[in-house]
């Protein structure tokens, strides 16, 4: 792996950094304390800075030597932790209550300063990077659209727009691509199914909305079984039913929630509508009523091919073709960086968190520890990787004719 010297050089103090954000998490459109450390660094090395889009987010400007030009590079990285307490022991931990960085997006926040702090050194380009620090990707909060409806494109203009994640399970500093669907989309349902309550041991005076709410939950599972091409990848899970309070009492009401995950909008809105069928006739069948509120989150997440094919040959030649994994499998789950790329081309790029050996024994057991567990860790071996990377896309970037 070659990584540049000057950022491997800073591999302390980045790590330094990175354990800072860790120890000090804030959750989505909180995230002042990060906000303010990010727009310190910057401004100390020169970057401009601008403050506000989608509350807490920012946007650094830095134009190469050769002048602003015409072209402009989007590098993303999230800053938001998530409301989940912290296990590990170590001096770094989270010292807020309930709140951890268990996502790794004190790494990626780092992995981009150190990216952000080595291009203001060296800025023998004709262009200019915006360096996005995005808030609130966690929880469907859509920190990236909050950040767009304040004008992120239209103030700060990108030909390309790229992001990374780390990735447990993947060997460290191992770079994963895949053209197209890479993740899923995000999306919330509740059905709500109105009876007509009463006592218990006289149900033939009740519409009973429990037994009509059980009914429902083994259909809709045909919705992926039986209404949706089955090439097609979909999951459709029920994650909830609520309803009744006594033991004697058919409640008149019940409510069923849960989720939805497609790799393309076009399934989704095969399944919404199915659902919603479902929801307003199967209730009637036993005198009762039923309607659908059906919540989108996060769009699929589609790479463009272009750019992840410029993206993963950027890392072929920095760190070599044994570290690089084209076309690996999606992922089930939801990024809101799929808003971005639905108005920019761009990709998203996936980097080995490692096997867990990062982590001491002695806090916690070992192994790959998925992101949002509590004993997980962002592996620091990954900052002058991920930093260096950001430079080497830049530069190349700007070298393509």
């Amino acid at each position: 792996m070659s990584l540049i010297s000057e950022i491997e050089h800073e591999h302390a103090a980045l790590t330094s950094i990175r354990r800072d954000i860790h120890a000090h998490p804030e959750l989505a459109f909180q995230e002042q304390r990060t906000a303010d450390l990010v727009a310190e660094k910057l401004q100390g090395w020169g970057i401009e800075v601008h403050r506000g889009l989608g509350k807490t987010g920012l946007v650094g400007v830095l134009h190469g030597d050769r002048g602003p030009g015409t072209r402009t590079l989007g590098l993303r990285a999230d800053m938001d932790a998530l409301p989940m307490p912290e296990h590990n022991r170590f001096a770094h931990a989270s010292k807020n209550p309930g709140r951890m960085h268990g996502c790794g997006h004190d790494g990626h926040t780092t992995m981009l300063l150190g990216a952000a702090h080595h291009l203001s050194r060296h800025r023998d380009f004709e262009g200019t990077v915006h360096l996005i620090f995005q808030p609130a990707e966690e929880g469907g909060n859509a920190g990236a659209r909050a950040m767009m409806e304040d004008g992120l494109f239209r103030r700060f203009p990108c030909d390309e727009v790229y992001g990374m994640h780390n990735m447990p399970g993947m060997p460290t500093g191992v770079f994963g691509f895949r053209r197209g669907a890479m993740m899923a989309s995000s999306n919330r349902f509740d059905i709500t199914v109105r009876g007509v309550g009463g006592h218990a041991a006289m149900p033939n005076m009740t519409v009973d909305p429990i037994v009509i709410a059980c009914e429902m939950v083994g259909v809709l599972q045909t919705v992926i079984s039986r209404h949706k091409d089955p090439i097609d990848t979909a999951v459709l899970s029920v994650t909830q039913i609520h309803a009744g309070d006594a033991y004697n009492v058919i409640p008149a009401e019940a409510v069923i929630r849960g989720t939805v995950r497609t790799f393309s909008t076009a399934v989704l809105d095969q399944i919404e509508a199915q659902m919603r069928r479902i929801a307003e006739t199967l209730p009637k069948v036993h005198g009762g009523s039923g309607e659908l509120s059906f919540y989108r989150a996060y769009p699929p997440l589609i790479n463009h091919a272009a750019q992840t094919d410029f993206a993963s040959a950027v890392a072929e030649q920095a760190f070599g073709p044994d570290m690089v994994r084209r076309e690996i499998p999606p992922v089930g789950g939801a990024e809101d960086f799929s808003f971005f790329l639905e108005e920019v081309p761009g990709t998203y790029v996936f980097v080995g968190n490692g096997e867990g050996d990062h982590r001491e024994a002695s806090y916690h057991g070992m192994g790959p520890c998925q992101l949002h567990n509590p004993n997980y860790d962002f592996n620091d071996a990954l900052l002058p990787v991920g930093a260096t990377y950001w430079v080497k896309l830049a530069e190349a970037f700007f070298a393509r004719a």
